[in-house]
């Protein structure tokens, strides 16, 4: 399996097809596969590269640098390993990387597509929740797991889904749970104005865990920023209905 040593981490990424870059960075506790639907069509015409994220999936699950800089620090270096200016296309939290990275190093950044990213929203619209998890997570992993993780789909989305991202959740390393305590302050808006590099936010029509009214905050402090909706999708449109999403993405790299 292919993998870079970044940072002091071993990381764990996949790179297959031609053409104009796509990196997709995936959302909290899961892995570079949750894109795996996506992939056979984008990798006729696309170079495609997914990441397992430090902490998570088999990329290495080290006790330090499991926070939003550590993390934008290693997507910063693996484009400039890979000789790469890619769309970064980053799921919820993944969303936030993608927004840091071309915050801070906008020479590497060809355009950002934030699916469903939670913005400010753990700070100032979900507080005591992501307080709660964070304190259940250490008491019962797989109960707390086995009750949240629903809520991030769409109804009617198959069980096998749903269980399936719980296990690799499980299977995450525990130090990627500090990223919930540092989210608890986080609020990118007042720095949002100076991203110069194009940002389109995508969200899931019935994403349950952050509402509608985020992704468009954000794009309101955001120069040229857009807004694309899914429809009938929740929290992880790519997994929910990846032929929609596929073909959203598209036009937004086109």
């Amino acid at each position: 399996m292919p993998h870079l040593n970044v940072n002091g981490t071993r990381l764990h990424y996949e790179d297959a097809g031609t053409g104009p870059a796509l990196l997709f960075v995936h959302g909290w506790g899961t892995s570079g596969r949750v894109w795996q639907s996506c992939l056979p069509d984008l990798v006729r015409d696309h170079r495609v590269v997914t990441l397992d994220w430090r902490g998570c999936g088999r990329s290495d699950h080290p006790a330090d640098g499991t926070t939003i800089a550590g993390i934008t620090a290693d997507l910063a270096a693996v484009a400039e390993t890979l000789a790469i200016k890619p769309t970064v296309v980053g799921s919820s939290i993944g969303g936030v990387f993608a927004t840091e990275l071309a915050l801070a190093r906008p020479e590497l950044v060809e355009r950002v597509v934030a699916v469903d990213s939670p913005g400010y929203w753990p700070s100032a619209g979900m507080l005591d929740k992501v307080l709660d998890l964070r304190k259940r997570l250490v008491d019962d992993r797989a109960g707390t797991l086995e009750g949240w993780v629903p809520n991030w789909f769409a109804p009617g989305t198959a069980p096998g889904l749903v269980a399936w991202t719980v296990r690799q959740l499980l299977d995450s390393g525990v130090y990627i749970d500090e990223l919930f305590t540092e989210c608890t302050t986080y609020d990118p808006r007042p720095r949002l104005k100076d991203l110069t590099v194009p940002i389109t936010y995508v969200h899931g029509e019935l994403d349950a865990e952050i509402p509608l009214e985020v992704p468009r905050a954000c794009a309101a402090e955001t120069p040229g920023a857009r807004v694309h909706v899914l429809a009938g999708c929740g929290h992880v449109p790519h997994q929910e209905n990846p032929r929609a999403f596929t073909a959203t993405l598209r036009t937004l790299t086109a």
